[in-house]
């Protein structure tokens, strides 16, 4: 399902990320007639998907000089005539203060408003405003915790075990799992630190852990004039230390009751804190059956096209017509749910080896034709070099079926047919999940991958 009319507002675009997020957004600016500019690094100029466009070199290798350099970047897509700019995910994606300072120099941000992400990125009020919304959380701490002292005495009422997480945390950072009294000294401050150096912000809360839970997430849309719709779940359970590595939708674990139940409560609290744009709530199901909030994430997310694959509908498009101050093109009862979709994230890395990195030249690199029901996202070709520098993602690879069997087997069809010489990839790991009885049964949950030691 795509829009009606081109998208008058904006011209030129400017992408602030690099890899397979800059040559998915490009995608979707070559559909709607929007000219691309990527900002690069020193290590990215040569990259395949900046061949034959437009392109700014943003400083050297280290992201912290390049897309991390958000005053760099902003005078980059004024100096280039963008009047857009996309973040993607990762990087600057969920900074209020480069939403904040792309809007003071005229630059619209492909996100929801600064104000918004701030209280999103602060788990607890973020939190609190979920909860006056009728979500249900998970129990601990009511707020950021004041000392370690505290903690100890939260932790006792909880109930141990209990997870200690990171205010501005993510991807399983400044997190740590007590499951004594004498534990929680040591993993406060250890947290505590690693926060303070992830993310600049040292501030901690603390949650009952919920062992043996899945991770459920709803794709949610909203613009600005109030229309919110959800695009169904996906089911994010098979994880390695925090990280999804396979996702897929529907959720089969839900019953349709508790599905509809929770996607309506989510539109409602997407509605009542004035979200605009794409944005992605997190849940965990306990072992009771109940589903509770974790988080939202303020931008796309990594597994977006599972849900693409389902919807038909391009959610970077909508992220686009949003940002320009178009309203939603459909209603929720527009929105048509078709088959079952999965997901799989190809890394440079050698799970034989711990999943080491496994950098270097892609000698030779071939997938099988995509069609309707196949689709490869990727920004590499034979002869690329994957850096050292930046996520090890190498591509991600989508398949459809009318039911989830069908589905699994034409993903894994498509990833023994994959070349990737040269390196080595994670897609030993994912054949082994996929022919896993455990996975086939949906009998599986966060704490393990199935069918792989690790």
């Amino acid at each position: 399902m795509i829009g009606c009319a081109p998208v008058k507002r904006f011209r030129r675009l400017f992408i602030a990320n690099r890899g397979e997020v800059a040559a998915r957004i490009a995608r979707t600016c070559d559909a709607l007639d929007i000219i691309p500019v990527f900002g690069v690094s020193e290590a990215d100029r040569a990259a395949p998907y900046t061949r034959g466009r437009e392109s700014v070199v943003l400083g050297p290798s280290r992201s912290s000089e390049s897309y991390l350099a958000a005053e760099r970047i902003v005078q980059a897509a004024v100096q280039s005539g963008c009047s857009a700019i996309h973040p993607g995910w990762g990087f600057l994606a969920e900074n209020p203060l480069f939403a904040s300072l792309c809007e003071a120099h005229g630059v619209s941000f492909i996100g929801p408003p600064p104000a918004v992400m701030q209280t999103l990125g602060r788990k607890t009020p973020a939190k609190a405003a979920m909860a006056a919304a009728g979500l249900k959380l998970i129990p601990g701490s009511d707020g950021v915790l004041r000392d370690v002292e505290q903690a100890k005495e939260v932790a006792a009422a909880t109930g141990f075990p209990v997870l200690l997480k990171a205010e501005s945390g993510g991807g399983g950072r400044g997190m740590r799992v007590v499951r004594e009294p004498n534990g929680v000294q040591e993993a406060y401050e250890s947290a505590q630190a690693e926060s303070l150096a992830a993310f600049g912000d040292g501030r901690l809360y603390l949650e009952k852990l919920i062992e043996g839970g899945r991770h459920i997430e709803i794709q949610l849309l909203a613009d600005e004039y109030g229309n919110v719709v959800h695009l169904g779940e996906r089911d994010c359970s098979v994880q390695r230390k925090h990280q999804k590595l396979i996702e897929e939708s529907p959720a089969l674990v839900l019953s349709d009751a508790e599905r509809a139940q929770t996607l309506a409560a989510a539109v409602r609290a997407t509605a009542a804190i004035g979200y605009v744009g794409a944005g992605t709530m997190e849940f965990l199901l306990d072992d009771g059956g109940e589903l509770r909030f974790m988080e939202m994430n303020a931008r796309l997310q990594v597994e977006h096209p599972v849900t693409e694959m389902r919807t038909g509908i391009d959610l970077v498009e909508a992220q686009i017509r949003v940002a320009a101050g178009e309203p939603l093109w459909f209603s929720q009862d527009e929105v048509g749910f078709r088959g079952h979709a999965i997901e799989c994230r190809i890394n440079a890395e050698d799970p034989s080896n711990g999943f080491a990195p496994s950098p270097g030249v892609l000698e030779q690199w071939s997938v099988p034709s995509e069609d309707d029901h196949v689709r490869v996202d990727t920004h590499v070709e034979s002869g690329y070099e994957v850096p050292p520098h930046y996520d090890s993602l190498v591509c991600k690879v989508i398949a459809w079926g009318e039911d989830r069997d069908a589905a699994c087997d034409r993903l894994a069809a498509t990833l023994r047919g994959m070349r990737c010489d040269g390196i080595s990839t994670t897609i030993p790991m994912h054949l082994a999940v996929l022919s896993s009885s455990d996975f086939r049964a949906n009998d599986y949950d966060t704490r393990a991958v199935p069918g792989w030691e690790s």
